[in-house]
């Protein structure tokens, strides 16, 4: 029997219940590094958040976008070198520590106010391999001993190395609005047993009989290793330059979950995050940010042609394009045509599940119970507090 029925999928009540105990009350990822160059600030939305972000020497500070008057999402960074934190509504400043340094008419308008007590509120910073993560809480266990148990289970791949992939002069960042809950999508992310079957031209690189799969407390970790005819002529088969900071006997796949919303690609020549953000129960958007070798266009355009005309694609029809997903020689398009039908079918009567492979979709249930788990652990705070 599922942990989670079929309205954990489709209901608005469902997706609230997500967004308050998990989004709402979970690490984020924010940005990567570089997004941010020093003495810059950005305003993030994430969940019901809204975050106000700076970077002072290389290092990340986070306050809630709210101003501690009435509550105004509208806070900017203001002044000379740009020293203070601003609301234009009513003009009350903040230094950038978030702490409150003028109320206009204080003493006139609030005789008796305590501006101890109204500085901006915190948000916490972590991070890992480049990427910043946030939670909306100043107090809260540190996001290295959030994800130090999936650490061993990461590749060798160093992303401060690697450069953004760029396709011509378009965006580096993929995004794309997909009709399906988003834990459909964490659910065909750590299915094994699919990989074999629907991508069986688009990811007949990997090994998929020896791949090597698991859980790191609330994480999911994931490895294959190359097939042995991928291997043997790598440097003319891979589509893209290899990554050369990694081990020959360490190259393969490691594509982790990072509870509860983002995935990690790193492969012999690509390193990539997969993010998440739930737009309703049946609507989710996913963005994908890719790095690659930072060498010139035009040794990526001969590897890449080099990898195009290889003995080990031969076998494949990969020139071959098509309307049909499932004919796109795409493992994206692949993965988002199964999801959104999955979606579809939750909303028919007939709907069921008749048995889940007991090696192969054996994470779905654990995954199932995490977000279980995690819900019933962050009810419990609210009660304490």
């Amino acid at each position: 029997m599922d942990l989670l029925s079929k309205e954990a999928y489709i209901s608005k009540d469902w997706f609230d219940i997500e967004m308050k105990y998990i989004f709402n009350n979970s690490w984020q990822f924010l940005c990567f590094e570089e997004d941010l160059k020093n003495g810059e600030n950005k305003i993030f939305q994430i969940g019901n958040n809204n975050f106000i972000v700076l970077k002072e020497d290389n290092e990340f500070r986070a306050f809630h976008n709210l101003c501690r008057h009435r509550g105004v999402q509208a806070l900017r960074v203001l002044g000379e070198n740009k020293k203070v934190i601003n609301c234009p509504y009513h003009n009350w400043t903040y230094n950038l520590n978030g702490d409150l340094i003028t109320i206009p008419n204080e003493k006139k308008e609030f005789p008796n106010i305590e501006k101890c007590k109204l500085h901006l509120k915190k948000a916490s910073i972590g991070k890992l391999k480049g990427m910043i993560f946030i939670h909306p809480d100043s107090i809260v266990d540190s996001f290295n001993n959030f994800i130090q148990d999936l650490l061993p289970f990461l590749g060798e791949h160093n992303p401060s190395e690697l450069i953004e992939y760029q396709e011509k002069k378009s965006e580096p960042i993929y995004t794309e609005i997909i009709n399906t809950n988003w834990k459909i999508i964490v659910e065909n992310y750590i299915d094994h047993y699919h990989l074999s079957h629907l991508h069986q031209n688009t990811l007949n690189m990997y090994d998929h009989k020896n791949a090597k799969f698991g859980w790191a407390g609330f994480h999911y970790w994931f490895f294959e290793p190359l097939s042995k005819k991928y291997l043997e002529n790598i440097e003319e088969n891979s589509p893209y330059v290899l990554i050369n900071h990694i081990s020959k006997e360490r190259l393969g796949a490691y594509v982790p979950w990072i509870f509860p919303n983002l995935g990690l690609s790193e492969s012999e020549s690509t390193w990539s995050i997969f993010h998440l953000t739930p737009i309703s129960p049946s609507k989710t958007k996913i963005t994908v940010r890719t790095k690659i070798m930072n060498v010139s266009n035009k040794e990526h355009r001969k590897q890449y042609s080099k990898s195009y005309y290889s003995n080990f694609w031969k076998k494949y029809d990969i020139k071959s394009k098509s309307d049909n997903p499932l004919e796109s020689n795409d493992f994206m398009k692949e993965d988002i045509y199964i999801c959104e039908q999955q979606q579809k079918a939750m909303y028919s009567d007939y709907f069921s599940i008749g048995a889940y492979a007991e090696k192969g979709e054996f994470a779905i249930k654990k995954f199932q119970n995490n977000i279980l788990k995690w819900i019933e652990i962050q009810k419990n705070k609210e009660l304490l507090k």
